[in-house]
């Protein structure tokens, strides 16, 4: 409960999973993450991104056209 209040109950997901769910390299997530395109936390050497970042990450680059 205390975690949800925290804005911490999101759910964390590997790069892997990020790259997957946008159908891009792995890579490609991590340069994402070294230009502060996409948000992340450090766990280790590891990072994790807030499953809420991605969508606000892919919402913001949305076409119209």
């Amino acid at each position: 409960m205390a975690i949800e209040q925290n804005g911490l109950g999101d759910r964390l997901l590997m790069v892997r999973e990020v790259a997957e769910l946008m159908r891009v390299s792995n890579m490609t997530v991590y340069r994402l993450i070294k230009a502060g395109d996409l948000p992340a936390i450090r766990v280790g050497k590891n990072f994790r991104i807030r499953r809420s970042d991605v969508e606000s990450y892919l919402g913001d680059r949305s076409y119209g056209g």
